[in-house]
């Protein structure tokens, strides 16, 4: 009975990008958004083998025996499994991109295959080749005298089983290089019509090899392995920056793990191109769809006209807690300010930054990055306060997946403008998104925390659904200082009295106040525990859930991705209930919630209940002690389990299914963004104080916008204008910019 509780990780990883292409298949979603989720699925799918499959990979070349520890599959058992259902879902998938095509097709926009055109548009595509391709394309024959390439991870190749007098060989031609993905047919009454440059390149395939006929032909794209290991990995000799830069080196050219074709064909082509590439037959996949769906974002581009192929645009809004009249820091030490992503704007946190830079008052700015946008302005507040005399130490995480090379350059960056840059502890990532601004004051030392659930990144922020607490309180900077001291020094926290902090103060005590909850419900009483997450694969914790299930705690929790504890099985999880929201916007944000009415402690975290984030990893969850903002945290939480419109509930067999609306419409996202538009403080103008010039002129010197050559009183009221203009302004023009 037990083992029905337990779902394998990666099946459950394929069951939430499953709950991704419903929404490419959902009527009710715009087409070109619908499209976009399209595009996401396959993207997710290139991550999940190029980590998950890979690791499962190589585990099961070292050591097939060591099997999982909720499903008991050995690796090279999960390998099978995913390859069997990525190959059931493909049919799925191909069937939903022609239909969105279909649809788009009537409202102008048209993906055309080669046997659809036209004579004058085959004769604009020959002409185009003939120009802007074949002078570039680099085509090789394979024999003993040329041996096999080494293909690009996620290029698209053309391969083709060629016959000449001297028998079979194989001929390849690279698609992905120095080519715009996307050709436009020449239209005059406004439709937008194109092919994508390897379909041309496949059709032509025969002006590459004049001297050979082309028995049979297809298109190629490899996944390759990116599992590598860095600390096993370590060089000795090289510093640790320069030995992520070899690593990812050595990541590209790791071992295939999957091709796609876009055709079926012979066994014997199929069986030299898998020799070739040491992929087995399962390791196969045959899709109808285009091999790589990242070109949707040039389409659009040339749509931006057609708005309702597209989602209404939505704009971040100022939190209703935020005065932007006043300095951040001023307005923190009054009181717990909040701020909840996309629904508001990260542009408070990012002045709170700017204006630490220039405070006088200001000692020291600590913080660690994981993720940051490309054009950071994060990183350029940090370069501003080292450049203004301000301690500057900044923990990046070298290590942070697919990010590591820009994670470079921005230490080299940091380092450049004067910051002491660290990087994590040896097998730790660090995770976690904290914020400490130092200050000396003629009060004494005063601080100022920062504690988030997503990436210090201005992009993901309007597209993450993410929590961000900015406080004084002086136990949180007390902790958060350990956290910063220990890193300094290559440890870890071993105690921390209000924060909780992975590896060691974290897992412990979500178990400890799930115990209490334990406690109560067996005492007769209403135990809960509730939980907002990205993931749930951390065994200890899941068996404390069942535990807690059994005592007759009710367990409420929204898990956007995976979900290895299965909900409803009876007499194991029956008071347990799993809810997944995939929709607009990636929920990000992990709460935590331990007892029922006013017992109730919220935390906010940058850790899911996963092992790697308990207890492989430096992590920080907060707890939420403004009443005003546990309410906002608790709303949030509960509309999330009320939303009948994206949300999927699990089903004691592991599958979900799409919630039913058995009374008002809910969509969770859309209601909060509807809140965080009615909420938005509007600017009034205030009545001149009475007040010196000198303060008069402080107060000036903080406006940025402000005209520095007018006379005092005009400026002021000049300031005051132009930020009401420039927010409505900002209004109209990040619209824009949204769709």
């Amino acid at each position: 009975m037990k083992n029905r509780v337990y779902d394998n990780r990666e099946l459950s990883w394929l069951k939430f990008n499953e709950r991704v292409l419903e929404e490419a298949r959902d009527e009710s979603t715009p087409l070109l958004e619908r499209l976009l989720f399209q595009s996401i699925y396959g993207s997710n799918l290139d991550e999940f083998f190029m980590v998950r499959v890979g690791s499962l990979y190589d585990a099961s070349l070292v050591d097939d025996h060591q099997k999982d520890n909720k499903s008991k599959m050995k690796p090279s058992e999960q390998v099978a499994a995913i390859c069997s259902r990525v190959r059931e879902l493909i049919p799925v998938k191909d069937e939903s991109y022609k239909n969105i095509n279909k649809a788009l097709e009537v409202r102008g926009i048209t993906h055309k295959s080669m046997k659809a055109l036209t004579i004058q548009e085959l004769e604009f595509l020959e002409a185009y080749y003939s120009y802007e391709i074949k002078p570039f394309l680099n085509a090789l024959i394979i024999d003993k005298r040329h041996p096999f390439p080494f293909l690009v991870n996620k290029s698209i190749y053309a391969a083709a089983r060629l016959t000449s007098k001297t028998g079979f060989t194989l001929g390849l031609i690279g698609c992905s290089e120095k080519f715009e993905r996307v050709i436009y047919l020449p239209r005059q009454d406004g439709t937008i019509c194109y092919v994508l440059v390897e379909e041309l390149i496949y059709h032509f395939a025969d002006k590459i090899f004049p001297g050979y006929k082309i028995e049979e032909k297809t298109l190629l794209r490899i996944t390759r392995n990116a599992d590598i290991d860095v600390d096993e990995s370590f060089d000795r000799e090289l510093d640790f920056r320069q030995n992520m830069s070899e690593l990812i080196n050595k990541r590209k050219r790791l071992c295939p793990i999957r091709m796609q074709l876009s055709k079926q064909i012979s066994d014997s082509f199929r069986k030299e191109l898998c020799t070739r590439l040491e992929l087995a037959n399962k390791q196969v996949f045959v899709e109808k769809t285009p091999l790589d769906l990242s070109f949707v974002f040039g389409v659009f581009d040339k749509a931006q006209d057609k708005k309702d192929l597209f989602f209404e645009p939505r704009t971040p809004q100022l939190s209703r807690m935020i005065d932007e009249q006043r300095p951040m820091i001023d307005q923190i030490d009054e009181r717990d300010l909040f701020l909840s992503y996309p629904y508001e704007s990260i542009q408070p946190f990012i002045r709170l930054l700017n204006e630490a830079a220039k405070d006088d008052e200001v000692v020291s700015i600590k913080m660690t990055l994981y993720r940051v946008a490309k054009n950071s302005k994060v990183i350029k507040a940090l370069c501003d306060a080292s450049e203004n005399g301000k301690e500057v130490v900044v923990l990046v995480e070298l290590r942070a997946r697919f990010d590591e090379e820009n994670n470079i350059g921005w230490s080299k960056q940091l380092e450049e403008a004067g910051c002491r840059v660290m990087y994590g502890p040896k097998g730790l990532k660090v995770h976690s998104k904290l914020c400490l601004i130092t200050r000396k004051t003629a009060d004494g030392v005063k601080y100022t925390t920062q504690i988030g659930t997503g990436n210090y990144n201005e992009k993901t922020a309007g597209l993450y659904t993410d929590l961000c607490l900015m406080t004084s309180n002086s136990q949180i900077a007390e902790d958060a200082q350990e956290v910063f001291r220990t890193l300094s020094i290559g440890e870890v926290v071993e105690h921390s009295k209000i924060l909780l902090v992975a590896p060691h103060c974290l897992q412990n005590r979500v178990l400890e106040m799930m115990d209490n909850e334990i406690a109560v419900a067996k005492a007769g009483g209403e135990g809960y525990v509730g939980a907002k997450l990205n993931s749930l694969t951390d065994k200890v914790i899941i068996d404390k859930i069942i535990e807690c299930s059994q005592a007759g705690v009710k367990v409420e929790l929204v898990i956007r991705g995976i979900s290895c504890l299965v909900a409803g099985v009876e007499g194991v999880t029956d008071n347990v209930k799993i809810r997944s929201i995939v929709g607009r916007y990636l929920e990000h944000a992990r709460i935590y919630i331990f007892g029922s009415g006013v017992r109730k402690n919220v935390y906010i975290s940058s850790a899911d209940y996963m092992t790697r984030n308990t207890t492989r990893r430096v992590e920080v969850a907060a707890p939420v002690l403004d009443e005003e903002i546990k309410k906002r945290v608790l709303d949030l939480f509960e509309t999330q389990l009320k939303d009948n419109v994206k949300a999927r509930d699990m089903q004691p067999d592991g599958t979900y299914i799409r919630k039913k609306a058995d009374g008002p419409v809910i969509d969770a996202q859309s209601r909060l963004f509807a809140e965080a538009y009615a909420n938005v403080p509007v600017p009034k103008p205030k009545a001149e104080p009475a007040i010196e010039l000198k303060e008069e002129k402080s107060i000036q010197a903080k406006d940025d916008n402000a005209e520095q050559s007018a006379p005092v009183g005009e400026t002021k009221k000049k300031s005051l204008w132009s930020r009401f203009i420039a927010f409505i302004f900002r209004k109209g023009k990040d619209k824009k910019e949204e769709v």
